[in-house]
């Protein structure tokens, strides 16, 4: 088996979930790691193995790379990434692939024009309940939608945001959907189809950051099923829940958890369509086990020349639901799909003026 050697850039919170992935995939190496703190990349060198670099642009010119993980704070994923491809190298991107559709785009170009692989990290697709509710999608075992939602309740405190200062800024991050419940959003999109329209609101309860901590959105999925998303950081004291729940004519499921985990209801008109899962622990963290999967499948498409496991749209399509609820929040009105002007907040604070 050819080896598919990695490099991971960003060596923060949630970089250590792909250098343990990593650690478990057949013919997959980590040859390579980068953090702008100095400490920080060696600490994670020598726990984790590869060299480490201070500078993403040293770790690219390395020859034996073949592709990086982008893990840093979510502003700098579209321009780390167009250097990636530009160099040659696959792209595996961290949730939100990026916060603006334009940025985003950009990055989908370039890597196409380089002829690289695009990934983005939503590695809940992989959680055993999420394929078995996906497996019940595709086999038409729902029937007719009627409709769906995802709801994040989840805990971060102010010390959270404290300890990196880009956190909850519309520069770097965005708020508790951007950050937290896009990966919810992008399940209920998996599974329910392209959304038409929506409207929403959001607030800032109880941190002292820019972005929201709480929004709710209602939405019209193009097939005319309905959907709701509802995200929060303020649930008291600790993480609560994320479900995925959806409702069709002839079946009704429930995929909950601490971290979309655990199937709560599984009820279809054949009585013989069992999951056949049976209790599922809550994982760890949030973070959930799916990255292992989620790296495996990059590299077999980068050795069969297949498809990227979750593609660059997959992730700019979950990033637009956000930038329309955060439209929707700034114009107090329905928001359309496909969105033709960005967040202001977003676009403004990353000097893009508000267009695509």
């Amino acid at each position: 088996m050819k080896p598919v050697r990695f490099g991971l850039i960003g060596c923060g919170r949630v970089a250590r979930y792909h250098a343990q992935a990593l650690m478990e995939i057949e013919g997959s190496e980590l040859v390579a790691v980068c953090d702008i703190v100095p400490e920080r990349a060696d600490d994670f060198s020598k726990r984790y193995g590869g060299d480490s670099y201070y500078d993403h642009r040293a770790l690219l010119e390395r020859e034996d790379v073949d592709v990086v993980c982008i893990a840093t704070p979510s502003g700098d994923h579209p321009a780390i990434g167009i250097d990636a491809a530009r160099a040659g190298k696959h792209v595996v991107v961290e949730k939100p692939i990026g916060l603006t559709l334009k940025e985003i785009d950009d990055l989908i170009d370039a890597c196409k024009s380089k002829n690289v692989k695009l990934c983005t990290v939503h590695q809940n697709r992989f959680n055993p309940a999420i394929v078995k509710l996906r497996e019940a999608v595709d086999q038409g075992r729902f029937g007719k939608f009627s409709h769906g939602s995802i709801a994040v309740r989840w805990n971060r405190g102010q010390h959270y945001y404290d300890q990196a200062k880009w956190r909850g800024t519309w520069k770097e991050d965005g708020g508790v959907l951007m950050n937290q419940c896009i990966h919810g959003i992008d399940l209920l999109r998996w599974m329910m189809g392209e959304p038409e329209s929506l409207a929403a609101f959001t607030a800032n309860h109880f941190h002292d950051i820019e972005a929201e901590d709480v929004g709710v959105a209602a939405i019209k999925f193009g097939s005319g099923a309905l959907g709701t998303i509802e995200g929060t950081s303020n649930v008291y004291p600790l993480n609560w829940e994320e479900t995925l729940t959806i409702f069709g004519e002839r079946g009704s499921a429930s995929v909950g958890g601490v971290a979309v985990n655990r199937i709560e209801r599984w009820e279809f008109d054949d009585p013989d369509y069992s999951h056949s899962l049976g209790d599922m622990p809550d994982p760890e963290s949030v973070y959930g086990s799916g990255h292992s999967l989620l790296l495996a499948r990059m590299a077999e498409a980068i050795r069969n020349d297949g498809e990227p496991p979750v593609t660059g749209e997959d992730g700019r399509a979950a990033v637009e639901m956000v930038l329309a609820v955060y439209r929707s929040q700034e114009t107090g009105s329905i928001v359309r799909f496909p969105l033709v002007q960005e967040s202001e907040r977003i676009a403004e604070a990353r000097g893009l003026g508000g267009k695509r």
